[in-house]
C-alpha cells in the first residue's frame, strides 16, 4: 500500500501478525464523504483478521481502532495518548529490526555454510525480507567500511520502512486502483496489445512499445499469454487468480528505476526464451515442466537486483555478499526471491511433494545466467556438440539446453535489430556509469566499464559482443544446425558490431585534436557518439 506524504489524515495503526509490520489506515481529509475516488472503498467485499470490511469506511476505522486497542492490551480510555502509543510502536519497530537482524545471522552456520533450515528446507527471501541500504548513510572512507554510530538508527528505521511499504499486503484490497495498477487480463488483451502478441514468436518484437501499449505491465501481460499458449494453466490446474498475484509480484519487485535490469529487460529475456523453445530441434522434445521452467526462469532471473554488479557488493559489504560468500551472490538472491513470492502466492501448493525439486530446477537456470561462469557453460556445450553426443530425450540434457537458451536470451540484445539493440546498450551502459559514479563518490576503485570519462558506449558493446555474445552464438548457431531464427540473430549480430565499430572510431578524437584549432570535431553530438 503506497503511503503518501501529508496524504492521510488522522493516523491508525494495526498490528498484522503474520508479516510482523504495522499497517496504517487513515481518511483522506481532502475528499467528500461520497467523492467517487473513494466510491469503491464503501462496501470492499472481503474480510480480514475477523473483521467485517463490507462497512463504510468511518465504521470500518472505528472497528479497526476497537481491534487494535483490544489486541494492544492498554487501557480503553482516554488516559492513553497518542504520544505514548507512537513511542511504544517505535521501541517495537526497534526490537523487530534487531531480531531480523539476528535471525538473518543465523543463516549462516558457524562453519561459514549456507544453513537451509530445518530439515534441509530453502530459505526464502523478499525485497522486504532484504532491503537494500541507501549508500549516501556509508561512510565516504573505505578504510573503515563501518556505518556511522550517529546513523545506526537511520538505518534502522530504513529497513523497517522498506520492510513495511514491500511486505505489507493486509490492506491491498483497500486500495483504490490508479491508472498506473494492473489491469485484469481481458483489458490488457485489448487493441493494439492483442495485436502484437499475435506475433509474439516474430524476432523483431518491439518489448518497449509492448509495455507501453499495456501500461507498463509487459510482463504480467507476456506470462500470462504463454501460459495460455502452451496451456500450461490446464496442464498443472494453476489458479489464475494466484498465477496472477504471482506475476504482479515479481513485476513489482523488479526495480523501474533502473535504467536496464527491470521488469522491461525481464519481459525482453522472456520473449526471447519462447522464441528458443520454438526452435525445430528443441520444440518437440521439450515437456510441459520444461516450458513452465524455461519460462518461469526468463521472468524471474533478474528480479530484485539492485542496478549493481556483485563486485560492488563486494567491496560495500553488503549483506548479501556475506549471506552468499561472494559467490553468485545477485542469481542466488533472485532464485531464493522467485521461491520466496512462490510460497507466498502459493501458486504450486496444490502440487505433489517434489515441488522442492522444481524449485531446484528454477534455481540451477536461474544461477546459470552468472557471467562469471561464462566460460564454463561455453565449454561444456562445445565438448557436447563436437562429440555429438546431446540426446535431448534426456532430462538432464534437455536442462542444459535450457541452461544454455537462458544464457543466450540474456544476452542476445546485440542479436536484435539495430533500433532495439541500440536502446538496450545505452540503457546498460548507463546503469554501469550510474555504480562508477557511486564509486568514485566514496572512494572507491571504479569498477571495468564503469567509468564514464573512460568507456565510450561504443567500446563496451564491442568488447561485450567480441568475448560474450559472439562466442555463445556461434555455438547456438551449430546446435539449431542452423535454423532461420539463428542465421537471423547472427546477420544481426555482424552488422552490429561493424556499426558500433564504426562508430567507436569516427568519434574517437585525434591526438592532434586538442592542439589544432582549424579542424572541427568529427561526429559532435552524432547518433551514438563517443560520450568520453
Amino acid at each position: 500500500m503506497p503511503v503518501l506524504d501529508g496524504f492521510w489524515g488522522p493516523d491508525l495503526k494495526m498490528r498484522d501478525s503474520n508479516l510482523g509490520v504495522e499497517v496504517e489506515v487513515g481518511v483522506c481529509p481532502n475528499e467528500a464523504p461520497r467523492s467517487p475516488v473513494w466510491g469503491p472503498l464503501r462496501t470492499p467485499p472481503i474480510t480480514c483478521g475477523g473483521l467485517s470490511l463490507a462497512l463504510e469506511l468511518p465504521a470500518l476505522i472505528r472497528q479497526l481502532r476497537e481491534a487494535w486497542k483490544a489486541r494492544r492490551g492498554g487501557p480503553r480510555g482516554p488516559e492513553r495518548s497518542q504520544a505514548s502509543t507512537w513511542v511504544e510502536s517505535e521501541k517495537e519497530e526497534v526490537e523487530e529490526v534487531k531480531h531480523d537482524v539476528e535471525d538473518r545471522s543465523g543463516h549462516l552456520k558457524a562453519d561459514g555454510r549456507l544453513n537451509t533450515g530445518h530439515a534441509g528446507v530453502l530459505l526464502v527471501e523478499r525485497r522486504g525480507s532484504y532491503p537494500l541500504i541507501d549508500l549516501r548513510i556509508l561512510k565516504t572512507s573505505a578504510q573503515q567500511g563501518e556505518v556511522e554510530a550517529g546513523t545506526r538508527r537511520k538505518m534502522k528505521r530504513l529497513l523497517s520502512f522498506q520492510r513495511y511499504c514491500h511486505a505489507s499486503r493486509l490492506l491491498r484490497g483497500l486500495v483504490p486502483h490508479t491508472p498506473g495498477s494492473l489491469h485484469l487480463l481481458d483489458d490488457d488483451y485489448l487493441g493494439q496489445a492483442a495485436h502484437m502478441l499475435s506475433k509474439v514468436g516474430k524476432w523483431n518484437f518491439d518489448i518497449f512499445l509492448f509495455d507501453r501499449l499495456t501500461n507498463g505491465n509487459s510482463l504480467v501481460t507476456l506470462m500470462c499469454h504463454l501460459f495460455n499458449v502452451y496451456g500450461l494453466v490446464h496442464h498443472f490446474q494453476l489458479d489464475m487468480v494466484k498465477l496472477h498475484r504471482f506475476l504482479g509480484m515479481v513485476q513489482e519487485d523488479y526495480h523501474s528505476q533502473n535504467p536496464y535490469h527491470n521488469a522491461v529487460h525481464a519481459a525482453d529475456v522472456t520473449q526471447a526464451m519462447y522464441c528458443y523453445l520454438k526452435e525445430p530441434k528443441l520444440a518437440e522434445q521439450l515437456s510441459p515442466l520444461d516450458v513452465f521452467l524455461g519460462l518461469m526462469a526468463a521472468a524471474t532471473h533478474d528480479v530484485d537486483h539492485p542496478g549493481v554488479n556483485q563486485p560492488f557488493l563486494i567491496k560495500t559489504r553488503h549483506h548479501l555478499a556475506s549471506l552468499y560468500q561472494n559467490t553468485s551472490v545477485l542469481e542466488s538472491h533472485h532464485w531464493r526471491s522467485t521461491v520466496g513470492m512462490l510460497r507466498e502466492s502459493r501458486l504450486l501448493s496444490h502440487l505433489p511433494a517434489d515441488m522442492q525439486d522444481m524449485e531446484q530446477q528454477l534455481g540451477s537456470l536461474i544461477l546459470a545466467t552468472d557471467i562469471s561462469r561464462q566460460n564454463e557453460f561455453l565449454s561444456t556445450f562445445r565438448e557436447h556438440l563436437d562429440n555429438q553426443d546431446l540426446d535431448l530425450q534426456l532430462a538432464s540434457h534437455r536442462h542444459f539446453i535450457l541452461q544454455i537458451a537462458l544464457k543466450c536470451a540474456d544476452v542476445c540484445n546485440p542479436c536484435r535489430f539495430w533500433e532495439l539493440s541500440k536502446q538496450w546498450s545505452e540503457r546498460v551502459c548507463e546503469e554501469f556509469y550510474r555504480q562508477g559514479d557511486l564509486e568514485r563518490k566514496f572512494d572507491f576503485e571504479i569498477s571495468p566499464q564503469c567509468n564514464q570519462q573512460a568507456d565510450s558506449v561504443p567500446a563496451i558493446q564491442i568488447g561485450f559482443i567480441s568475448y560474450i555474445v559472439e562466442p555463445l552464438f556461434e555455438e547456438w548457431l551449430r546446435f539449431t544446425e542452423p535454423s532461420p531464427l539463428s542465421q537471423n540473430m547472427m546477420g544481426h549480430l555482424y552488422k552490429n558490431k561493424a556499426r558500433w565499430s564504426r562508430l567507436r572510431y569516427a568519434h574517437t578524437p585525434s591526438d592532434t585534436q586538442t592542439h589544432s584549432h582549424a579542424e572541427e570535431p568529427r561526429g559532435g553530438g552524432g547518433e551514438g557518439g563517443d560520450i568520453s
